[in-house]
């Protein structure tokens, strides 16, 4: 696999003894945002909770944002021991919204870490080398403020594990990337649901509503602090459900419509996805703001 940049690390580098340490009096926050996870969100919560809360101080709160699941995904995350908030509940003054983008943005609203870890929720072979591996960085270097998780994938139906980003990374967000955003193609996998921040960065981009969030995010920290504030960590082999491609080409649509709004190109204010033999899927890119311009949340902080 390419690992590029000065500021790629490996989980491996960092360990308990060393964040804690470096820790100091920051507060840290893991947020997970689960649509349906039901199946698995158990055994994520329990796991941070037992060695990373439990055995040490080094998580102090494990944050699961339900948006709108219609499974007992908040029942379960609760009985493990998470904090569970609503995104149906949260913010009720900025009107309704969906996605995952949502679900971030409300999850910096509601958690209290002065950092802020999310994974996704539906990872199957979860360990606290994720969270280790994307806090390391961020605790042992203060010019970072952004580490963007990436990982082996093992392939379904054939032997080995695969380094890429997968099919959306490869044929779509990389692809933009490399004619819109130069600046970030040595990003490994700039899809990727796990990465963490400072507080003092999350608060002050906006995020996307949808599937384009992570390619957002990307953008805007690196415009509003600098492609060097961002760093990159290997967090070994990730086991997680694969998706059809009928699931992935909203996805990819969200994308290409989010690369095209912050590369200031013009596109239409809602597009429709034509696929023969399947419903008409309209998307529309929606931003939230800065947390940081919400009356809100400076009241929340005060």
């Amino acid at each position: 696999m390419l690992r590029p940049l000065a500021r790629t690390s490996h989980h491996a580098e960092f360990t308990v003894a060393d964040l804690l340490d470096a820790k100091g009096d920051q507060t840290i926050s893991v947020c997970l945002p689960a649509r349906n996870e039901a199946t698995t969100i158990a055994s994520i919560v329990g796991c941070i909770r037992a060695e990373l809360m439990e055995a040490v101080p080094l998580v102090d709160e494990v944050l699961v944002v339900d948006d709108r699941s219609t499974d007992a995904t908040a029942a379960v995350a609760r009985a493990a021991g998470a904090r569970v908030v609503s995104t149906a509940e949260l913010l009720p003054e900025v009107g309704p919204g969906t996605g995952k983008g949502e679900a971030l943005w409300k999850s910096v609203f509601a958690s209290e870490g002065d950092l802020v870890v999310w994974c996704d929720a539906d990872i199957t072979n979860f360990g606290a080398r994720f969270v280790i591996g994307l806090l390391g960085p961020l605790l042992t270097r203060p010019e970072l403020g952004f580490v963007k998780g990436y990982y082996d994938r093992p392939v379904p139906d054939a032997d080995g594990v695969d380094g890429t980003g997968g099919r959306v990374t490869e044929l779509v967000a990389r692809p933009l990337i490399s004619l819109l955003f130069p600046r970030l193609a040595s990003i490994v996998q700039p899809l990727s649901g796990e990465y963490a921040g400072r507080r003092e960065v999350l608060e002050a981009v906006p995020f996307v509503q949808g599937y384009g969030v992570d390619l957002g995010l990307l953008v805007d920290v690196s415009a509003r602090f600098g492609v060097e504030s961002i760093g990159q960590v290997d967090l070994g082999t990730r086991v997680h459900r694969n998706r059809t491609l009928d699931d992935l080409s909203p996805m990819a649509l969200a994308i290409m419509q989010t690369a095209f709004a912050k590369a200031h190109l013009p596109q239409p204010a809602a597009s429709v996805l034509v696929r023969p033999g399947l419903d008409l899927r309209e998307l529309v890119h929606v931003e939230r703001p800065p947390l940081a311009k919400l009356d809100s949340y400076l009241r929340r902080l005060a």
